[in-house]
Parts: C-alpha cells; structure tokens; sequence
C-alpha cells in the first residue's frame, strides 16, 4: 500500500486475470473476461513514446503544492515528479487501482492546460474565449483550482454545433465551455500517465505521439511482413453518440479508483447539451469536439475491442491476424478465410454487448485470393491498396 497522496491498490477478486487470459485450455467464456482487467498475451506492435506538446513561456500562477516540482521525460515533455510516479506503478503493477490522483490537478497543471488549449478556438455556452480568460489568469486559476478540489467546481453543458459530413449529412460536436476544457485537460495528463501504459500498441488515435500516417504505416507494413489474404475494414457507427456511461464508469474503474476524479468525469457527462438556448439532457455518448472524449473513448475501445481482440486472436484464431485501430475505425487481415468470417460475426456480437453495432455502409470484408491480388481499404478516409509489394493512398 502506497502513502496516501500515491494510493493504488490491487482488488483481491481481480488476482489471477492475467494468467487466466493467457491459459491456452481456457473455454470460450475467456473471450469475455476482457470485460474486466484482462492482460492479455501478444502485443503485435511496441508503443511509441509520447512526443512533447510546446507551451508558450508565461509567469506560471503562484502555488504552494509540493508536488508542483517538475523533470522532463525522454521526450521532453515536463511532468511532474508526483506524475512520474503515477507512471511508474502504473506500467509495473497492471491491476493497480489508484485511489488518491485528484491532488495531482494543480495550479501549474491548470496553467499549462490553458496554455495547450487553442487560442482562437470557438467559445462554449459562457462565451468566454481564451484571451478573455487570460486577463487576471493568476486569479481565475487560483479560484478555478479551488472549487475543483472543494467539490463546488460545475460543469456546464456542452454548446451544440453542427459540421458537414462527406456524404451530406451534418457531424454533431459538443464545445466545451473554456473553464470546463481547462479542467478536462488537466485530467487528460493526469490520466494519460496510467492509460499510456495500458494502451496497445495497435491503438493509434488521438494518442500522444501518434497520428494517422503511422497508423496506414503500420497497416501497410503488417500487410508486407504477414501472410493477409482477407481484410476487415470496419466502422463503429455513430461511437461517440452511444457509448454506454455505465460501462464506461466499470472501465474507468479498473485502474481509477478516486472518487473525486470519477464524480468529476460523472460531471461532464451529465452536463448535457445546449443547442439553440435549449437544454437537454445526455444519458448515453460522449461529445464529439470534447477535450476529455478522445482519452474516454479510447479507454472504452481498450476494454471493448483492444483486449477481446488479443484473446480471439490468441484463442480462436487459426493464421497470420493483424490489427490497426484509430479510434472508432479499425482494419483487420487474416490469413484464412474461415477467421475473417468468423471474426466479423464474434466482432458484431461483441459490439452489441456494449450498445454499439457495425455501420453497415462503411464495414466491409474483402475477399482477395493470392500474394498477388489487391486489396482496397477506405481507412482513415484514404483508398489504401494494399497488396504484393505497394502501398498507394488516393
């Protein structure tokens, strides 16, 4: 048991997961034992190392937080020392909970989070934009920090705006009041110490230090080194929209076990949405355009398909498999015929478990005989053909 201020802990019922995920005489009830902290076998592709993210230079706001103390990582990225240690126990210890990651919310944190914010970005409900915000920052910080560690902190409902989707239809985003962003960045950082080194390697989107050209990198380079006949390029629809607040807490709850932190995303989620001064409420999603969504998605994704994907393909699989994620699109290769049929159908399954289904439009299986034969793939929006020795994006 740590000190307080660095507080994990490992539940008694989760001992023994991993080594049940890796038994090869498991029944097929092992497939859904990803639903819970499951580490399963295989990582295909080692994880890259988080790239800095540059912070203008600005008289940081006063604080007394011991903690505040900060040393650069290999990239270069300033991380506090107490965060360092979150990262720390959390790449060793695999069924740590931590129970105490509120305190790390910090003054400076708080600075350098406005700091990474976009500074002509659109305002939320409040209206206040980013150099509004900047005049008396010290100050606005100081309170800000405040009323999030006395619990008097509120979210405000997200600002509903519409953007033009490629086949007509209009894309849904949720803008963040400013203050709200600050927060939520602040949390990011935070979280991202322990969910960097749970995530898997064929997880690309919205990751620091990844971007989607080493995702169709990836992608062309399994194709070359395995032996890929059939190809699943699959698309969650509508992800952001029917993500389940329910499974997500359980998730979530894996590794984070402050409450303060998980009442504060509890906040975000049910804030709800105003759209024309008119407000409702949000019982199912996560906002498109939120700072928080892509980190939240991406732990939903972990539990939902990353880890489930690692035990089919350990268990059930009979060939060569790769897999690419980037968020909610993802392309899988298969040796055999019989797997990629299969898998489409466990995959479908899967999906309905948590609320989500394929989008019939944009999910299809190639069917491709041959080294030489060509297999086209529409991931990430580009027509990849992948195939024999080339690699063309149009």
């Amino acid at each position: 048991m740590h000190e307080n201020r660095e507080t994990s802990r490992v539940p008694a019922e989760q001992a023994g997961r991993s080594a049940k995920a890796q038994s090869h005489n498991a029944d097929m009830h092992a497939l859904e034992e990803s639903d819970r902290c499951v580490v399963p076998v295989k990582q295909p592709n080692k994880e890259g190392q988080p790239l800095a993210e540059a912070v203008e230079g600005r008289r940081r706001p006063k604080e007394n937080d011991a903690q505040s103390n900060t040393s650069p990582t290999q990239s270069g990225e300033r991380v506090s020392q107490g965060l360092s240690g979150v990262r720390r126990v959390a790449r060793e210890r695999k069924q740590e909970q931590f129970t105490a990651l509120l305190h790390h919310v910090t003054i400076s944190l708080l600075w350098e989070s406005f700091e990474a914010l976009k500074k002509n970005a659109a305002p939320g409900v409040d209206g206040v934009t980013w150099h509004e915000y900047e005049t008396g920052l010290e100050d606005r910080l100081n309170d800000l920090h405040s009323r999030v560690h006395r619990g008097a902190y509120r979210a405000q409902p997200s600002r509903r705006v519409y953007i033009p989707k490629a086949d007509g239809r209009q894309r849904p985003l949720g803008i963040a009041a400013l203050e709200d962003k600050i927060v939520q960045q602040a949390v990011v950082t935070v979280l991202n110490e322990i969910y960097e080194t749970d995530f898997r390697g064929f997880s690309y989107g919205f990751r620091p230090g990844r971007d989607p050209h080493q995702a169709l990198d990836a992608l062309n380079a399994g194709v070359q080194k395995r032996r890929v006949n059939w190809v699943l390029d699959a698309d969650i629809k509508g992800f952001f929209d029917h993500v389940s607040h329910e499974w997500l807490l359980k998730f979530l709850g894996h590794r984070v076990a402050d409450d303060r932190m998980l009442r504060l995303i509890q906040k975000w989620m049910k804030a709800g949405v105003s759209e024309d001064g008119t407000w409702s409420e949000t019982t199912v999603g996560t906002p498109q355009g939120a700072v928080v969504s892509p980190l939240l998605a991406n732990v939903y994704l972990h539990y939902v398909f990353d880890l489930w994907v690692e035990v089919w393909r350990e268990k059930v699989g009979q060939g060569d498999m790769i897999v690419v994620r980037y968020a909610d699109d993802l392309v899988a290769g298969f040796q055999h015929q019989a797997d990629a049929e299969r898998f489409l159908r466990d995959f479908v399954n899967r999906l309905a478990k948590f609320g989500l289904e394929v989008h019939p439009e944009k999910t299809r299986l190639g069917v491709s005989v041959g080294k030489e034969s060509r297999k086209h793939s529409r991931f990430l929006g580009s027509r990849t053909i992948v195939g024999g020795t080339q690699k063309v994006t149009l």
